[in-house]
């Protein structure tokens, strides 16, 4: 997925670039950023901590909060089917955890997301990429280990969310990276949704540092 992501951003006449991520899509350009570190100036990561990190460290608050991250990489088609029955009311519950509140999703932007997760390929999917972190992303840590992102980083969380309360996110990302800044934004999972105005402004401060 990396490698497609750098190779859009050539064609597209950018080979060097700021890359920005919320959840999966933090994942994701964490492993481009260690890649393609020759490609990435600065990286931006929204409310996630390195994949392997939460795993090393889950806990009984972590399993309850997190259930998901257990439930989704169960094999085929246990969680399509249980998820299946009811996708809509699945699909609302988890958009209203995790210190965030379902209202602050456009009502547009909510109804194609339910339009979207009614699909059971949408559904498979979700799992396979859960799958995928629990899998090869756990590989390619381990590959990693000892491997430290060279540009900077910078690390934005809910500081209502599970992330920003149980977990100590500086220290976490600098075992990844060398040069780490970030803060805890008064939100939960959902900032760019929650808190927009404020997400433009750090990413402003920190991409034209």
């Amino acid at each position: 997925m990396a490698r497609d992501q750098v190779e859009v951003m050539g064609r597209l006449g950018f080979e060097r670039f700021h890359l920005a991520g919320h959840d999966r899509g933090g994942r994701v350009a964490h492993r481009l950023a260690l890649d393609h570190a020759e490609r990435v100036i600065r990286l931006a990561v929204l409310d996630i901590l390195p994949t392997a990190h939460v795993f090393a460290h889950v806990d009984k608050t972590v399993a309850t909060a997190y259930y998901h991250w257990f439930f989704l990489i169960q094999p085929f088609d246990l969680p399509e089917r249980l998820i299946g029955a009811d996708p809509i009311y699945y699909l609302h519950r988890k958009l209203g955890a995790w210190g965030s509140n379902r209202g602050v999703f456009d009502p547009m932007a909510l109804k194609e997301y339910e339009r979207c997760y009614a699909n059971p390929a949408t559904i498979h999917a979700s799992c396979e990429d859960y799958r995928a972190a629990a899998s090869i992303d756990l590989e390619h840590d381990r590959a990693d280990a000892g491997r430290r992102l060279a540009g900077p980083l910078l690390a934005l969380w809910g500081g209502r969310n599970l992330t920003g309360q149980h977990y100590d996110v500086l220290a976490a990302w600098r075992e990844r990276a060398a040069d780490v800044h970030g803060r805890p934004l008064d939100c939960g999972h959902y900032l760019p949704e929650e808190l927009p105005d404020q997400v433009l402004a750090e990413f402003k401060t920190f991409f034209l540092a």
